[in-house]
């Protein structure tokens, strides 16, 4: 059993680091046109920098914020009068009323309409700024979202970034621990020759040597899968991927006195006033407020102003029209019979005894189309009052509910609040608990080196067979791989912690 101990240690090592990272779903590559990658090995900081410019989340949520933008100037717009024009031209067959005389016509009439309006609203109890001002609070806040998707991103690669150079460890460790099994088989194999050892200690190193081999390959695949889940973070083409290779820093070890400088308490006082998802909260508790007094605004008065003005054109419409004549008027003479005294019977030839007078003709005639809108212009003003009653009490209860979301906005923050500081802690203890397996693998690993060194010369003499010789190399080859693991978990716990007091992510 003791040969399968590090086969499972080895492959349980680099699934701590994986859990302490956030979850984020792996995402497809992007369409767009992606920023250049680095050439040869990757920094951290590069890798950083590079999937904040092409990861599809950040990208989200970027988007996301330029659509509350989009929103406010809506809402700023909205302070502003609406001036629209109309026009529109129609064709009446039949009978129909001709909307410039009110008169029922039996013909084809063509009618032309043109309008324009404007309206404002001078009160409509201050819910127009104050929406406005609400929009201001959540383009602010959907900023915060945008810095608080990048951080997630930066300490997810970060996490990726050490889980790589974990594996890489891994590997070399089992890859020195192969070749050192390789010397171990030979000799035995001269040994057995000589007839200073048994045939099962040869047996033994060659099962070490397989056990060895398998490690081997546990620990490349596991390096191959930290690889792929560094190259999906950075949104990294397939052949890109495959040619992704890391920088490989020195790490200081962690010391008695490596987290002397921080407490809990300090970080988390930093951390709130600069973690964005902190006063993303904190924003949307004054959105709620907002919100609250936008639906108070319903209980006021709302006062408008509107103008328009009016014109049209139709092809029925005429103007009556007189025209001007004259004639002189004709007359008979009937002279006077001198016998009788009396006026004649017979008249006398005609004689016109007035001058030319007028003659007046009704008519009516078209009016062009300049004309008829010059003629058929009409204005108007108007102020328009509505006073809120009864409307199924709608005022009230969104009042109500806005302040219940007020409510649930000032629960979130404290929640916020809560998170960070548990994630705070969180780290802060398993820092200091990394670093005191840490301290104590190094004393198991000095002491069982020591005691390999002497196992390996009792073997080599033939004073010590192949099972107990290989207890005391998987010993020390389990006390090793703690070591390592625990020291780049206490790395990140501690770059965690230096990222919440808002030092960038390095090695």
């Amino acid at each position: 059993m003791k040969r399968y101990y590090w086969l499972l240690l080895s492959a349980a090592a680099v699934a701590p680091l994986a859990a302490q990272a956030q979850t984020t779903p792996v995402q497809p590559p992007a369409g767009a046109l992606q920023a250049a990658s680095p050439t040869g090995p990757w920094s951290l900081p590069a890798a950083v920098e590079y999937a904040l410019a092409n990861n599809l989340n950040v990208r989200q949520s970027q988007l996301q914020a330029q659509n509350i933008d989009v929103a406010l100037l809506q809402s700023r717009a909205a302070l502003l009068p609406s001036v629209n024009l109309n026009g529109s031209q129609n064709w009446n067959y039949g009978t129909s009323i001709n909307p410039l005389t009110n008169v029922f016509q039996n013909q084809t009439t063509r009618t032309n309409n043109f309008s324009a309006a404007s309206q404002v609203t001078l009160f409509s109890g201050f819910q127009l700024r104050n929406t406005v001002r609400r929009n201001i609070l959540d383009y602010e806040a959907a900023l915060s979202d945008v810095e608080k998707a990048r951080n997630d991103l930066s300490l997810n690669v970060a996490s990726a970034y050490l889980q790589m150079l974990l594996a890489q460890e891994l590997v070399r460790t089992n890859e020195v621990r192969e070749a050192s099994t390789q010397l171990q088989v030979d000799q035995s194999r001269k040994l057995l020759k000589a007839g200073a050892v048994a045939e099962s200690n040869l047996l033994d190193s060659q099962a070490q040597f397989a056990t060895d081999q398998f490690n081997v390959i546990t620990a490349q695949n596991q390096l191959a899968i930290a690889k792929i889940q560094l190259a999906q973070l950075l949104n990294l083409s397939e052949a890109a991927s495959n040619s992704l290779t890391i920088e490989t820093p020195e790490l200081a070890d962690p010391t008695e006195q490596a987290l002397a400088d921080v407490t809990p308490g300090e970080v988390f006082a930093t951390a709130q006033a600069r973690q964005p998802e902190i006063k993303a909260a904190d924003l949307r508790v004054q959105s709620s407020l907002r919100n609250v007094e936008l639906a108070r605004g319903a209980y006021y008065p709302r006062l408008t102003f509107g103008a328009s003005i009016f014109t049209g054109y139709s092809s029925l419409y005429t103007l009556p029209t007189t025209q001007l004549d004259s004639a002189r008027a004709i007359f008979p003479i009937f002279p006077i019979d001198p016998v009788t005294g009396q006026p004649s019977s017979t008249p006398a030839p005609f004689v016109a005894l007035t001058p030319f007078q007028p003659i007046f003709r009704r008519t009516s005639e078209n009016v062009s189309f300049g004309t008829q809108l010059d003629n058929n212009l009409g204005k108007s003003l108007q102020f328009n009052l509505q006073i809120p009653i009864l409307n199924g009490l709608n005022a009230r209860t969104n009042v109500q509910r806005a302040k219940v979301n007020q409510q649930l906005a000032e629960v979130r923050s404290e929640q916020a609040r809560l998170a960070l500081r548990q994630t705070i802690e969180q780290s802060y203890a398993d820092a200091l608990a990394a670093q005191r397996q840490y301290l104590a693998s190094r004393r198991q690993v000095e002491a069982l080196t020591l005691s390999y060194r002497n196992a390996e010369i009792r073997f080599n003499n033939g004073l010590l067979n192949g099972t107990e010789f290989n207890i005391a190399k998987n010993n020390l080859t389990a006390a090793e791989s703690s070591m390592i693991q625990a020291k780049y978990s206490f790395v990140f716990r501690r770059k965690v912690l230096d990222f919440y007091q808002g030092r960038p992510i390095s090695l």
